[in-house]
């Protein structure tokens, strides 16, 4: 089954600081639970940048049935 098919995407996050032109900075990584592919991220930016496409791209391929235009549950 597909994320897309299941209404849900997951990943292992990781974050950590380092020195970068004498600064502390944060970086990230995501590594997918199913395929382990892992991504890296220099700054936190860009990985709320990928994970908005992540989103987008899941929301345009599925509708979910049981999720009203709130977000929330539908209870039947």
């Amino acid at each position: 089954m597909s994320r897309e098919q299941r209404g849900y995407i997951s990943y292992l996050l990781r974050l950590w600081q380092t020195r970068s032109e004498g600064e502390l900075v944060w970086r990230a990584s995501l590594e997918s639970p199913h395929t382990g592919e892992r991504r890296g991220f220099a700054n936190l930016a860009d990985m709320f940048t990928f994970l908005e496409g992540e989103i987008s791209h899941a929301a345009r391929d599925q509708i979910a049935p049981n999720v009203d235009e709130r977000g929330g549950d539908i209870c039947e």
